[in-house]
């Protein structure tokens, strides 16, 4: 059986519906808040514009995209550490970032899985706006049901996933509110193919049911060490030792 939201409350933004197909609405277990100061998130993202020397405006979406701290920790990571390959669960604003990272840096790739299919056609359509295309491949890979030890999940199809070694994986989706632990699958389905000090960020990670999963992940993993930021969202940076 599924893991069914702890409440059942209707599901808001129902007109984002689009992105969850082949998936169920469950209730609203973990719902993103929409950003409280709209004026200074428009000054942090402009920004961030600047930071990447982006000539055109970031396409933001209130609700779906990360926030500016988020993406900030993203560019801090990627700027410095130059991942070469990158694996994201969910694609979008943050997928534009991390491409232009990877164009800055002289290298590394971005791995998106996105279930919706027209928001990932969205998302290959501004990389290609921005002339990010090269840097990052968007794959459309539709919720399908896992196993994960007596409970069923609803996570990523990773058939079209390249078997990579994963440097750094960011963890965006699924949403939180189409199951309990919407995000817990990300560690125990990519575990094998991280690779030794890999890097996992975590957005949403001052919510309960991400806190939850940071509790589960860490105790099926005792190496795994986390470094939690403070943002409006929470961010939680995890580390695989290296071997």
């Amino acid at each position: 059986m599924i893991c069914a939201p702890a409440r059942p409350d209707s599901v808001p933004y129902r007109h984002q519906a689009e992105r969850f197909q082949n998936s169920v609405f469950l209730g609203a277990f973990a719902v993103r808040p929409v950003p409280t100061d709209r004026n200074m998130d428009q000054d942090d993202y402009a920004s961030i514009q600047q930071r990447l020397g982006l000539a055109q405006a970031l396409p933001i979406e209130p609700i779906w995209s990360a926030e500016p701290a988020f993406l900030n920790l993203l560019i801090d990571h990627c700027r410095t550490e130059q991942p070469q390959t990158i694996v994201e669960c969910s694609s979008g604003l943050s997928t534009l970032v991390l491409a232009r990272c990877c164009q800055l840096n002289g290298g590394g790739r971005v791995i998106s899985m996105e279930n919706g299919e027209e928001y990932a056609a969205k998302t290959v359509a501004e990389l290609a706006e921005f002339g990010l295309s090269e840097w990052a491949q968007v794959i459309h890979a539709p919720l399908r049901t896992y196993r994960l030890g007596a409970d069923d999940y609803l996570w990523y199809d990773t058939e079209r996933l390249p078997e990579l070694a994963i440097d750094l994986l960011v963890i965006d989706g699924p949403p939180g509110f189409i199951q309990r632990h919407s995000r817990y699958p990300a560690l125990p389905l990519l575990r094998k193919r991280l690779a030794p000090g890999c890097r996992l960020f975590l957005d949403d990670a001052a919510r309960p049911d991400e806190q939850e999963i940071l509790g589960r992940w860490q105790a099926e993993l005792p190496g795994l060490s986390q470094d939690y930021r403070t943002t409006e969202r929470g961010c939680a940076i995890l580390s695989l030792a290296p071997a």
